[in-house]
């Protein structure tokens, strides 16, 4: 059996959890227990607790880009369990930042976090064992989100364009399904997936990640007519998809719309599995 339970998100599906801007899932496998981003904060931590989950089984955990909303939760969670394996890339420690109305803002990881003992610093596609692997350098710019024209990286020789080289990740390779999991898909979702099918074949059986479509300032009808593209892409393949965090409710209801039961929304406290 593989189960997922969403233990941070922008919204709330169960009661007794707290939610903020952020994302983490618990993962367990016939083989591992593990996180995948462990959200902006300790309240991740919590609602685990919350959740009867006991984060010092977790074995594994998989940062998937340097934004705080992914690992702002790493200090909380290393306290907790010193032990178990943080896997994020290497350039993952960047001055990354968000350009607001109201000028720019640091989003970027607690840079303490560098120095802790567990942590592994990921150069390029990395198989951690025969249920675990991780892919990154996704170039593609098929239907490149919008979004991430308001996302730079400052450095000694100027400010750039974040291009998310610090983006990986995660496929689970169970003996009947492959899981795709990713943070928010900065670099695309369908560039992911094609990434994927070099590395792996096919598709997996079922993506769950972010879609980096939320837009607080409204939409254009560029934005919405992307939107409508990357949806009737994604109906043409054999996937489940699960989405949420930077998605956007306006645009899940649009693309549900468009492919029905193959996309669903899992908010904080909800969780999915599938039975071998």
């Amino acid at each position: 059996m593989i189960r997922i339970v969403n233990l941070m998100e922008d919204t709330c599906g169960n009661g007794n959890c707290l939610y903020e801007h952020g994302l983490s899932f618990y993962v367990e496998t016939p083989g591992h227990k593990l996180l995948a981003d462990t959200g902006a904060s300790e309240k991740t931590v919590e609602n685990a607790g919350k959740m009867g989950i006991d984060l010092k089984q977790v074995d594994t955990v998989v940062i998937s880009h340097g934004h705080y909303d992914h690992g702002g939760g790493i200090p909380a969670f290393s306290r907790k369990n010193p032990d178990a394996r943080i896997y994020i890339r290497e350039n993952a420690f960047g001055n990354f930042c968000h350009i607001k109305p109201d000028g720019v803002h640091y989003i970027g990881l607690n840079p303490d976090i560098k120095n802790l003992p567990q942590l592994i610093r990921v150069s390029g596609d990395c198989r951690i064992d025969e249920e675990l692997s991780l892919f990154t350098n996704v170039t593609g710019r098929r239907l490149w989100p919008q979004g991430n024209k308001e996302l730079i990286c400052r450095e000694d020789e100027g400010v750039r364009q974040d291009d998310f080289t610090h983006e990986q990740y995660l496929v689970i390779h169970d003996s009947r399904k492959k899981i795709l999991i990713s943070g928010c898909a900065h670099n695309g979702i369908l560039n992911i997936l094609d990434a994927y099918k070099e590395r792996f074949g096919g598709c997996p059986d079922a993506v769950v990640s972010g879609f980096h479509m939320m837009k607080k300032q409204g939409y254009h009808d560029e934005d919405l007519e992307t939107i409508d593209q990357i949806a009737e892409e994604l109906q043409k393949l054999p996937c489940q998809f699960f989405t949420g965090h930077c998605t956007g409710e306006i645009p899940f209801e649009r693309m549900r719309k468009i492919m029905g039961n193959q996309i669903e929304y899992i908010r904080c406290g909800q969780e999915i599995y599938w039975q071998n």
